[in-house]
């Protein structure tokens, strides 16, 4: 007995041999672990966007202004057959030209009339505000220093954000940095990019980045055309009627074209200001010339250049706009267009991945 007793002693004790919650191996451990890791990026990836937002868009800007870079490169080489290099430095070169060209020669006048127009629209709100005072629709002045507070206020947590970058001209600079390199050589940093994405996705990411390329090529060309076309006929159509500082109203009404229906009310604003300041009749002059320069860009110029560009319906371009002004701020108000036609593009393409496999599928 005392053999046996031995023997059963001796045998080793029973262990368990299936893994444990703590470890790794337990498939449902991993598969929860997977899940948890997906939320907690996605969050991080959120909050580090928001905190990121201004980097982000001076990136975008800069990729925006290389897209515009690009464009004059690829219309340089249908006449020059040199290297992209050389295109490049061309039309740098030809940039530069034109904005000094355009400062010496009209600097001076530029500059006086941009003085006489800030006076003129301090003495057009002062003349406005005293008749809305006279008629009871404005209240006191009093109130109305209130109000200014206030709304001074408001802007100053709105455009908060412009005190924390060195300056605007920094920003600028950096974005037209960022766009040159980017010029240079887009093709690296494109597989830069691709790099990133899994290699199954890779294929279907290079032909969405390279129809968003194609599409803020085209969005810009149209936009500086339209751009030129506002602001020599505007400048033209004041100069005749005889409204004043015609030239910097027609720099002011090409630039502001860049953001389309915001921009218009702003130069529209601008020109019927200045118009009634020299008399009713130029005012009218100006309201007629506002009227005709609109009808001439929405009938005319756009619907011509929305066929060989990219046609944004003016409903989806303002809430866009609005959005990204709330949001952003005003440098995403200029970057709200190329922003709603790339989210357009990566939208139309997923649909055609869709429906061909619905007909895949159906083939099959």
């Amino acid at each position: 007995m005392r053999r046996g007793a031995s023997k059963v002693a001796e045998l080793p004790p029973a262990t368990v041999t299936e893994a444990s919650p703590n470890e790794l191996r337990d498939p449902f451990v991993r598969q929860e672990l997977k899940r948890a890791s997906i939320w907690l990026g996605l969050a991080s990836a959120i909050a580090l966007a928001v905190l990121l937002v201004q980097p982000l868009l001076v990136i975008f800007a800069g990729v925006v202004f290389a897209a515009l870079l690009d464009g004059g490169v690829r219309l340089l080489g249908k006449a020059l057959p040199i290297g992209r290099g050389w295109r490049l430095l061309i039309v740098c070169l030809l940039v530069v030209a034109f904005l000094l060209g355009t400062f010496y020669l009209t600097g001076v006048q530029v500059t006086a009339q941009f003085t006489q127009l800030q006076e003129t629209l301090q003495q057009q709100t002062v003349r406005f505000t005293a008749w809305l005072t006279d008629k009871g629709i404005m209240p006191g002045a009093s109130d109305v220093s209130g109000l200014a507070r206030q709304a001074l206020g408001s802007v100053g947590k709105l455009t908060s954000w412009v005190g924390t970058a060195v300056s605007a001209l920094t920003t600028l600079f950096m974005i037209m940095v960022i766009g040159l390199f980017l010029a240079m050589d887009p093709s690296i940093y494109a597989r830069g990019v691709e790099w990133m994405v899994p290699s199954d996705a890779r294929p279907e990411f290079a032909l969405t980045v390279r129809r968003m390329g194609d599409t803020i090529r085209r969005l810009l060309a149209g936009r500086l055309l339209g751009m030129l076309a506002e602001g020599v006929f505007t400048w033209l159509a004041l100069m005749l009627v005889g409204v004043p500082m015609a030239m910097i109203l027609g720099i002011l009404t090409g630039l502001l074209a860049f953001i389309p229906n915001i921009g218009a009310l702003i130069s529209g604003g601008l020109m019927v200001a200045v118009g009634f300041s020299a008399g009713m009749d130029t005012g009218i002059y100006a309201i007629l010339v506002y009227v005709g320069v609109q009808t001439f860009d929405g009938y005319v110029l756009l619907p011509m250049v929305a066929k060989r560009t990219v046609d944004l319906p003016p409903a989806l371009t303002l809430g866009a706009q609005i959005l990204a002004s709330a949001l952003f701020g005003i440098l995403g108000l200029a970057l709200a267009d190329p922003m709603t036609a790339m989210l357009k593009v990566g939208l139309e393409r997923s649909s055609e991945r869709e429906q061909e496999k619905m007909d895949g599928d159906a083939a099959l």
